[in-house]
């Protein structure tokens, strides 16, 4: 699983640099800059908006190398709309000229066939050794996938997988990397041990979703899809991750499959990473809340509130609605490269909102609301500092000012913050609203409106930013990972 993924690990380098991995990495004397190279995938900081931090390098393509250089929207657009049949928009195709200058879709299992096919095989070679038959079934279908751009049949496998204790999530999956468009999915890879207890004590929350989306505080209009209740939540621990996962700031918690028919139809998957989480939260969430939260506040910023938080952001990605009552399609289409940092939002004050539900009905008793509350806030300025570039950051950006104009957030005059708990509920309910209202709208100016108010980085942010620097506080983990880290080496050097 771990030589499959690192065929995914080679295929993201392609899709997000433009150039040559290996003469980039030669023409460089720095050990430093060839390992900040390697953690970013190029010579572009993801956690500083993209910005290049190599001489002579010029700014990001907004499209990676999914796309044509110097492509824009409205051309991919107008040839998509007269030639639908070369898939321009698809998911699953990256957008090269032909011969004549003309695009043309590539479906990623052509484009990338060496890695793809070396992948399925060696998911083939798992599927054999798997002892779990849920397991055996989905790395079959899933090398099935790679060799013919067929994801969903995996999917819904991967779903109705539930007594695994070794999980692999494999193939091109998010569109955080496409910023052109939002529309390419981007090849990542993790190989994943579960955590039976906690898992267990987890699964209850996915039963909950249906009641929750009927007390969602929004109009009617914009709640009445059924989200799915045969879902996986569980707690897991990473073992190894590789291409869009590995890429810049790390992932402490995974919601998929992103198909929204199989979330309809099956719910999602919401995996906990345990050990991602433990190191961010001992390593920078710690220092940022003795740096950045008022003295008498930093004993609510606990790991099970984080824990918490995270999990039911994840939970929350199933709730609201996936359509648009505007007929203009799902609001992944209608809102296009504005969808996934309004998802990531979304995500993160209907997690509140849960928590709140949950505390007052008994449901959760890990942590108390004003936990939840506080942790909420110190987590805003560890995301935050994953740079616009992130879909997460942007997101943390827009609350973190529309709290402070709810009240629900003050500076000190010693430039520390202060949760203001009795208004912290009724900004959770009104952003809440807001947010859902704008995706079922399906209205794209209005979303890029709200962006664009909430959005900006003020001089009071950017001086508590600035502090936690010269603290000297990480803005993130990078992962030492490998058969050898984990203590496995190969057959042949074990003696088996």
């Amino acid at each position: 699983l771990i030589e499959a993924a690192k065929a995914m690990d080679e295929v993201f380098w392609m899709q997000a640099y433009p150039g040559n991995r290996d003469s980039l990495l030669a023409s460089l004397d720095s050990e430093a800059a060839k390992r900040y190279v390697m953690i970013n995938y190029g010579p572009w900081d993801r956690l500083d908006g993209n910005a290049p931090f190599l001489p002579g390098v010029g700014p990001k393509p907004l499209g990676a190398n999914l796309y044509p250089r110097g492509a824009t929207p409205e051309a991919i657009r107008s040839a998509a709309d007269l030639y639908p049949e070369r898939d321009l928009l698809g998911l699953y195709t990256v957008v090269r000229r032909d011969a004549r200058g003309n695009f043309e879709g590539i479906p990623y299992h052509v484009a990338f066939q060496e890695q793809h096919q070396r992948a399925a095989g060696l998911l083939r070679q798992a599927a054999a050794f798997a002892q779990d038959a849920g397991l055996k079934a989905y790395l079959e279908l899933r090398a099935d996938a790679l060799e013919t751009g067929d994801y969903q049949p995996s999917d819904l496998a991967w779903m109705d997988m539930k007594t695994n204790p070794l999980d692999v999530v494999i193939g091109p999956i998010e569109t955080y990397e496409d910023q052109l468009m939002g529309f390419k999915a981007a090849h990542e890879a993790y190989v994943l041990l579960k955590d039976p207890e906690w898992s267990g004590r987890l699964q209850r929350y996915a039963e909950l979703l249906p009641e929750l989306q009927r007390g969602l505080p929004v109009d009617s209009t914009y709640k009445t899809e059924t989200p799915g209740t045969d879902a996986d939540l569980g707690a897991y621990d990473v073992l190894y991750v590789g291409g869009d996962s590995n890429a810049g700031s790390k992932t402490i918690a995974i919601n998929l499959p992103n198909d929204e028919e199989v979330q309809l139809a099956k719910g999602s998957r919401r995996l906990q990473l345990k050990n991602a989480m433990r190191a961010k939260f001992d390593r920078i969430l710690r220092p940022i809340t003795e740096n950045l939260i008022v003295e008498e506040q930093q004993a609510n910023v606990t790991f099970e509130a984080f824990f918490g938080n995270t999990m039911f952001h994840e939970v929350a990605h199933g709730l609201g609605i996936k359509n648009t009552i505007s007929g203009t399609g799902t609001v992944r289409e209608a809102l296009q490269d504005r969808a996934s940092a309004l998802e990531e939002g979304k995500a993160d004050v209907l997690g509140l909102y849960m928590v709140e539900s949950l505390i007052e009905r008994g449901e959760w008793t890990e942590a108390e609301l004003n936990d939840h509350y506080v942790t909420f806030v110190a987590s805003i300025f560890r995301s935050i500092r994953f740079g616009a570039s992130s879909a997460h950051g942007r997101a943390n950006l827009v609350r973190f000012n529309y709290f402070i104009e709810k009240g629900a957030i003050v500076q000190e005059e010693d430039g520390r913050w202060r949760v203001v708990i009795e208004e912290m509920e009724n900004a959770v309910e009104s952003l809440a609203r807001d947010i859902l209202t704008l995706q079922g709208d399906g209205d794209y100016d209005a979303t890029a409106a709200f962006a664009g108010t909430y959005g900006e980085i003020t001089p009071a942010l950017t001086a508590s930013l600035d502090g936690l620097a010269a603290a000297g506080i990480p803005v993130d983990v990078v992962f030492e990972q490998g058969v050898d880290v984990l203590g496995l080496g190969t057959p042949e050097a074990s003696g088996e």
